[in-house]
């Protein structure tokens, strides 16, 4: 009769570690189901603008032209307007509007002594040797075709209208916004900005490459 008792116990001691066993199995595959489950939705989500207004005080292209051997300028343009299309975390289209009187020079390879002031060079880069700012107030880009990181267009300056390709692509979250950059590398002596230097050993790049860099959400 002892031994039956003690049988029992041990019958019933099995049952309530199984039991137990068992529960904690449960949640713990219930937990593990639902973690992958938001880890695919996570997956899953994919950025997606439809026609999008870029926002224009956040977004910016910011440019840079050599002085070959000497110096570089470099600064900041706004834009004036601009829409965006994002499928499935890629830029599909776009089109957008520069205002080319928003020159903003940030680098510091000036002299007032010698006049060489960025008020100066604001005026010089908005006068017909450069872009003819006050005949043509602003420069244009529209996306014609995408091919992975790159992207096709129509780049509009001075009245006149090239095919160019922005390089390296890239489309990211950017709090609730979605932020897309890329870069873009034109020579301006294609849009009659044909100014040279007068003095021979102070040749300007025929390249002006932009940092463009856009924030948008739907």
């Amino acid at each position: 009769m002892k031994n039956l008792n003690s049988l029992m116990v041990l019958f019933f001691l099995s049952l309530s570690v199984l039991f137990t066993a068992c529960t904690s199995g449960t949640k713990s595959d219930t937990a593990a189901s639902e973690a992958a489950d938001e880890a695919t939705e996570a997956v899953e989500e994919k950025i997606n603008l439809a026609n999008a207004t870029i926002d224009l005080e956040k977004s910016k292209v910011a440019w840079k032209g050599e002085m070959l051997g000497v110096y570089a300028h470099e600064g900041t343009v706004k834009f004036s307007e601009g829409t965006v299309t994002v499928s499935d975390d890629a830029i599909t289209g776009g089109t957008f509007v520069v205002d080319m009187s928003s020159i903003v020079p940030t680098d510091e390879n000036f002299n007032p002594d010698e006049g060489k002031t960025p008020e100066k060079l604001v005026g010089h880069l908005s006068s017909n040797d450069f872009f003819a700012v006050e005949e043509n107030p602003t420069a244009t880009f529209t996306i014609n075709e995408v091919s992975g990181a790159t992207a096709k267009g129509t780049l509009t300056i001075r009245g006149k209208s090239g095919e160019e390709t922005v390089e390296n692509v890239s489309v990211s979250k950017d709090g609730d916004a979605v932020k897309l950059t890329g870069t873009l590398t034109f020579n301006r002596k294609n849009y009659d900005v044909a100014f040279d230097h007068p003095v021979k050993e102070m040749v300007i790049s025929d390249d002006i490459k932009l940092d463009i860099e856009l924030l948008a959400s739907n």
